[in-house]
Formats: C-alpha cells, sequence, structure tokens
C-alpha cells in the first residue's frame, strides 16, 4: 500500500539553474555565491569567497548518491580528480579538511631580517654560495633568493622578451590553476556510434584534453620532422582518403609513426603499449589496436598504391632537399624469410648461404637518409634493378639534374654504365676483375697524400693514384662502345681498391671520390640500425600472392649436366696421366732391362683415353641440349611471393620515422656537446618522455618534464626553440604545435 502512494521526486528546478543530475541542480550567482536544489528543494548555499562551503556542497551530493562524481565535476566546474580529492579530505578530516590551507612551508620561516642581512654581509665580503648556506645554516637557493639571482620563471621570460625587443607572452589560463593529472578524455562515444554506421565522415577530429602527466607527451616532438618527411602529404595525395570511420588516414600514419618510434613497428606492437596511452597524443580517447590497424593497412594495400606512394615520397625529398641528390647511393638488401611457403632462395650476404628471401632495392641520399625502395623480380641482378630504376630517378630529379649514381660491385656491367651515362647520370663504382683477370696495381710512385672534408667538418687524408682506363662494353644494348672512365686507385694496408667515375677532377678531387664511394657505408649502416630497431626485415603482412608460371628461372638439370660434363673432363684428364706414365716406364725400363713398344701396346694405352673422349663429348652434348633457363611452372608450380603492398607501405612508414628521428639527432650538434655519441640515445628518451598537454584556442602546448640529467634536458630546451619556429600544426587540426621543457630539479 505504500508503495503505491509513494511520489516520484519533483524534477523542478528555478529559472538559470543548471542541472547536475535528474532533480539536482545548481542555480550560481554572479558574484560566486551558489545555491544548490534538490527535488524542487534548496539544500546547500554558500556565499561569495566560500570556498569551504562550497566544497562542502559538492562532496554532500557525492556522500548522499543524489549525483556521481563525474557529474558533480561537470556541474561545479572542476575536474573529477578534484572531488574525489575533496571527499577524501572531507572523510579523513571532516569540514576541516575542505578548508583553505596556506600555501608553502607550514612553519615559521627561517630566513628572517636579521639573517638576510647577514647573508647579505656574508656574499659582499667575497665568500662563494655555497660557504655562505653553510655559515648561516639555509640552503644555497635561499642565499641565491636573498640576494636577487632567482628571479621567477615568468620575470625571466619577460625579461628575455624585453630584451629581444618581443611583447610579454599573455597569460595561459591552465598557469593560474594547477593542471589535472591524466584526466579523463573527451567521450567519443556518439561518434563512434556514428562511424559504425558510417555516418560519421572520413574521421574523427583530434580533441585535446588539457591535463599533466601526460605519458608519451614527448612523440610529439617528431611532428614537425615527421611533417618534413611529406609522408602525410604524399598519402593524401595518393591515396586520397580512407573509407568513413572513426580513425581516419592522418590518424593512421601518425599512428603508425609513433609505434615505429617507440620501437614497436608491427600491427602486433600496439598490444603493448596502452591505448589510451596513445590515445591521448592522438586527440582520442584510445588508440586503435592491433586488429583495427591490420585491417587498415589491408585497406590501403588493396589499392595497389605502395609504389606511388614510394615515387611521391622521394619527389618530395628532392624538392624539399635538393641538394641531397648530389649522389645517390643504390644497393640491394635481401629479406630472409623463415616460414613454411615455398619462396624462391637467394644469397643472403649476412647468412652466407642461400635462404628463401625478397630482394629489394633502396635508394638513400648522399647524407644516408633513405629515400626509396622498390622490391623487383626475385631472380633480377642489382644491374638489372638498377637499369630498370634509372627512368623513375629521372623522374624524381628532374630532366636537368646530373646525380651520381654509387653502387658496388654487385651491379658491375659495363653495359649498364653505359646506360647510365647515357641517362644523363654519373657514376661511381668499384672496378671489379674482368673476365677471372686481376685488375693491374698501378706503380708506387704515382701515389700521392690528398685530403677531403666530409659532411661533417673532418678531414680526411688518403693514399691516392690517379688514371684513365677505356673499357669496351661486351654485350648488351651498347655492345662494342668504348668507355673512357676516370681511375682513382686508393692504397690501404698495402692493398689497392680501384674506383671508377664519370665525375671531373674539378667536380670531385680524388680524395672526394674515395670519400663519396666509401660513403656508401652509409645504406648499409641504416639496414643495420633498420633491422634492430625498426624490424626492416619482420613479416607485416601474412598474405602471400601467387608467382607468375611463366618466369624463367635456372634450370636444375643444368646444373646436373654441368656436373656430368665436369666429371667426364676429370676423368679424362685422369686417363691420359695414367697413359703418359705408363709409357714413361716402358721408355724408361730398370737397368739391363730391354722393352720393345708395339702397336698393340699402344692402342691399350690409348683406349681408356679415347673412352674417355667420348664419355667427354657424349656429356657436352648432352648439357648443351638442357635449357639453362625453364619456366617456373615446370620447376616449382607451388611457388609464391609475399605480399609487397603492405610491405612497401611499412617502409614508407619506417623510413619517415628514421627521417624524422634522424632529423631531431642532427639538429642537436651544436646545441648538445655529446651530440656525436648520443644524439640518437637522447632522442629516443626524449620520445619517451612524459609531460604536459596544454590546447589553446590556436595553438597545443606540450610541457616535456625533465630528462635524466640536466645537460639532457638543456638540450632537449634548445631543440624545441628550433621546433617552434617550424611553426608546425598537428596533423588535421589548425593547432600550432609549440614545445617547451620543464625546469630540470635543482637548477635555476
Amino acid at each position: 500500500m505504500a508503495a503505491g502512494l509513494t511520489q516520484a521526486p519533483l524534477p523542478w528546478l528555478p529559472e538559470g539553474a543548471t542541472e547536475i543530475a535528474r532533480g539536482v541542480g545548481l542555480a550560481a550567482g554572479e558574484d560566486g555565491s551558489g545555491v544548490v536544489w534538490v527535488h524542487g528543494l534548496a539544500t546547500f548555499c554558500w556565499d561569495a569567497g566560500d570556498d569551504a562551503s562550497r566544497k562542502l556542497a559538492a562532496v554532500q551530493l557525492a556522500e548522499l548518491k543524489a549525483a556521481t562524481q563525474k557529474q558533480v565535476a561537470a556541474g561545479f566546474g572542476t575536474t573529477q580528480v578534484t572531488v574525489w580529492r575533496w571527499v577524501s579530505a572531507y572523510r579523513e578530516h571532516g569540514i576541516a579538511g575542505l578548508l583553505p590551507e596556506r600555501k608553502g612551508p607550514k612553519g615559521p620561516s627561517k630566513l628572517t631580517p636579521q639573517l638576510a642581512e647577514e647573508i647579505r654581509r656574508l656574499a659582499a665580503d667575497g665568500l662563494p654560495q655555497r660557504q655562505v648556506a653553510q655559515r648561516c645554516g639555509v640552503s644555497e637557493f635561499t642565499v641565491r633568493a636573498v640576494l636577487g639571482r632567482v628571479p621567477s620563471r615568468r620575470e625571466a621570460a619577460a625579461r628575455l622578451a624585453q630584451d629581444a625587443g618581443e611583447p610579454e607572452p599573455a597569460t595561459c589560463a591552465w598557469e593560474q590553476e594547477q593542471l589535472p593529472v591524466l584526466p579523463d578524455p573527451v567521450p567519443r562515444e556518439a561518434e563512434r556510434a556514428l562511424a559504425r554506421f558510417g555516418l560519421l565522415g572520413e574521421a574523427a577530429e583530434p580533441v585535446f584534453t588539457a591535463g599533466a602527466k601526460v605519458p608519451l607527451a614527448g612523440l610529439l616532438l617528431a611532428l614537425p620532422a615527421l611533417a618534413a618527411t611529406g609522408l602525410i602529404e604524399s598519402a593524401r595525395g595518393v591515396y586520397g582518403r580512407l573509407r568513413n570511420g572513426f580513425y581516419g588516414l592522418e590518424t593512421m600514419l601518425v599512428l603508425l609513426v609513433f609505434l615505429a618510434l617507440l620501437r614497436e613497428p608491427r600491427a602486433e606492437g600496439a598490444t603493448r603499449i596502452p591505448p589510451a596511452a596513445l590515445g591521448r597524443v592522438l586527440g582520442l580517447d584510445r588508440a586503435p589496436e592491433a586488429k583495427t590497424i591490420r585491417r587498415k593497412l589491408g585497406e590501403l594495400a588493396a589499392a595497389g598504391r605502395a609504389a606511388q606512394l614510394q615515387m611521391a615520397i622521394a619527389r618530395h625529398h628532392a624538392a624539399t632537399r635538393p641538394d641531397d641528390l648530389g649522389f645517390l647511393y643504390i644497393d640491394g638488401h635481401t629479406r630472409a624469410y623463415f616460414g613454411t611457403r615455398e619462396v624462391q632462395k637467394t644469397h643472403v650476404a649476412r647468412l652466407k648461404f642461400p635462404s628463401p628471401a625478397t630482394g629489394e632495392t633502396w635508394v638513400t641520399g648522399q647524407s644516408g637518409d633513405p629515400l626509396l625502395v622498390v622490391i623487383g623480380e626475385p631472380s633480377d641482378s642489382l644491374a638489372a634493378r638498377i637499369k630498370d630504376l634509372l627512368p623513375g630517378l629521372r623522374g624524381i630529379c628532374g630532366e636537368h639534374a646530373r646525380p651520381v649514381l654509387c653502387f658496388d660491385r654487385g651491379g658491375w656491367s659495363l653495359d649498364l654504365f653505359a646506360e647510365v651515362i647515357a641517362a644523363g647520370f654519373g657514376l661511381l663504382t668499384y672496378r671489379k676483375n674482368a673476365s677471372g683477370k686481376p685488375v693491374p696495381d698501378v706503380a708506387d710512385d704515382k701515389f700521392a697524400q690528398v685530403t677531403w672534408t666530409g659532411d661533417d667538418k673532418r678531414e680526411r687524408t688518403y693514399e691516392a693514384a690517379e688514371s684513365r682506363v677505356t673499357l669496351t662494353v661486351p654485350s648488351g644494348e651498347h655492345k662494342g662502345e668504348d668507355l673512357d672512365l676516370r681511375q682513382v686507385t686508393r692504397r690501404d694496408k698495402g692493398r689497392q681498391v680501384h674506383i671508377l667515375t664519370t665525375a671531373g677532377t674539378d667536380e670531385l678531387p680524388p680524395g672526394g671520390v674515395v670519400y663519396r664511394m666509401t660513403g656508401r657505408w652509409r645504406e648499409e649502416n641504416w639496414f643495420r640500425y633498420g633491422r634492430a630497431h625498426f624490424a626492416l626485415d619482420s613479416l607485416d603482412s601474412y598474405a602471400v600472392i601467387p608467382e607468375d608460371p611463366g618466369r624463367k628461372v635456372p634450370n636444375p638439370a643444368k646444373k646436373t649436366a654441368s656436373a656430368a660434363v665436369q666429371a667426364a673432363r676429370k676423368a679424362l684428364a685422369d686417363a691420359e696421366q695414367a697413359r703418359q706414365g705408363t709409357l714413361g716406364e716402358l721408355k724408361n725400363p730398370a737397368p739391363g732391362q730391354q722393352i720393345t713398344i708395339t702397336n698393340a701396346m699402344l692402342a691399350r694405352l690409348d683406349a681408356p683415353v679415347e673412352a674417355a673422349r667420348r664419355k667427354l663429348a657424349q656429356a657436352q652434348a648432352a648439357a648443351r641440349q638442357v635449357p639453362a633457363k625453364i619456366p617456373l611452372a615446370e620447376h616449382n608450380p607451388h611457388m609464391v611471393r609475399l605480399e609487397t603492398e603492405a610491405k612497401l607501405i611499412t617502409h614508407a612508414v619506417k623510413m619517415a620515422a628514421f627521417n624524422a628521428e634522424t632529423a631531431l639527432a642532427r639538429a642537436l650538434h651544436g646545441r648538445y656537446a655529446r651530440a656525436g655519441d648520443e644524439a640518437y640515445a637522447l632522442i629516443r628518451e626524449a620520445l619517451h618522455a612524459s609531460g604536459d598537454i596544454i590546447p589553446g584556442q590556436d595553438t597545443l602546448t606540450i610541457r616535456l618534464s625533465p630528462l635524466s640529467a640536466p645537460r639532457r634536458t638543456t638540450a632537449i630546451a634548445a631543440l624545441c626553440d628550433w621546433l617552434n619556429d617550424a611553426r608546425v600544426c598537428y596533423p588535421g587540426t589548425s593547432l600550432t604545435l609549440r614545445f617547451e621543457v620543464k625546469d630540470h630539479p635543482g637548477t635555476t
């Protein structure tokens, strides 16, 4: 009966009140006063300036379960963490826990006027600050404060701005109160629901929440350098956009770069990093997980434009850094495969034996930064791949550029050399022994000491000799052409190394030829660094594509036939040697013995030799009948290739991550004394650092936490000034990135 007479709570709220929960509202006055209404009744109130009563009203609403802490925080204009602290203080100390306390030291100050005067007197006598602090029983910071040597951060910034003739920086609203630590991100459930039905549009826009001590905030340092690589701009031009969804093209590319910089470059790496932590630096409630990353990569790979993406990034590199294209290093790289699929074997140099692998051809600029990668036919030589690359390189460099192509002996082909010269490129490579004949050494009196200053401003000294050689193309399209090349021979530890080039002496002196040729190891260093830090050889997709059944491959029967010829040739040599030995014994009998050599005896001696010759002729004839190459379908119809589209896309991401990291590391030179040894380690530490994220109307400020040492913090602070000059916006927004670093503890 009582339940039937129960009246529903009155939802009435006075005009102008803000609803906190159902039946609960807050009517705030312009002077800071306020009244809380609960089911039509004025339940709590406070006057202007009565902060304790305001906190008590918020706590009572949470304690009475009239509203959740999240609803109370939204209604009172604060954070959920702050409401939780008020509730905890009330439970522990009662109303006294909500009373405001004086900030700073609670006890009486040691710095009396008499002590301050004593500090000034001792400092005037010339005593060091440390001794003054010891005599007076205070800290060195107190001594500096008394002497006026510790300006506040705002005063220091204003003083620097005044010296530079700039206006004083505007006060940020978040500097007036403490930033909330790891606040909840902006709810995106509604947008996710729309995205599930394809109604959101291309993607959700990044929205940042102001917060302190945000994990991985240092990753945002890479965004200005990432913009310089052209990855996002090129991908937008090639792919346009992804299908409607919550995560768009820019978000996915930034995420993949962030994962690579965190040394988790594969999709599976997302399982080892909290999605909420990555989501905060992406401006989302959480980052996409491994399944979503694979699906988005599959969508890009299905477009079949990965090669176009590689060329677009290379053209952007050429347009923004034309000085880096004076020398282009080209080298082949074999990506070994250890799975169970039937993949063609290739010799892997670092393994020193043939293994299932995919051959890649990499092009880097003269500074060693990756520029382009292509995946060709499995059986192509480096010379064939370079010849196929020439039209693409011409499109990248422009019609009038004349870059020098540098590669090792794997690309030795006089026909290729002629093709390179005809295409308007320069040539720089090692000279290889032709037809098994060694290259003649240069006389010792031709060598002289030469020097060259490298890109790092260090001078190097070599022993070198210069001459000219003429080589005739033996086969191919340019058969019979004579190539007049310049040869620079370097003598190192008694061994002579010969280098061929088309560059003139005025363009590249002998020392420069040796330096640029040995600079090819920068590409090898990228392969080593990429395998160790960016999983360069990993399987980014488990998919395979069918092989071309008509592709010509070496015939295994040819090897068997050649072995039979070699065995027959050896048998003939053994038979001839046995005949000569027996004939010699007959011609030189023992003393006192006489032997008459008859035609029958000679016929018996010649019989094994003639039989061996017939077998050799038969083996050679049989070998000639065996084709050197046969269609793949006749050799191994089940052979497949590893998928290439997704691999080229992830290669582009890893190249961009490496180039961005390298740009930051190079920027430390001149800003960090140990940049030559610790630049990359320092950048890795900074990228993993936490910090504050402070969104403004047109800016996104990232205030990083101090690093492991004051000198490192100072170096990153200088790097932040360099990054701020770029004025780069966060991808997908109009927020200009601005970087700061907090003072290192114990420094001024």
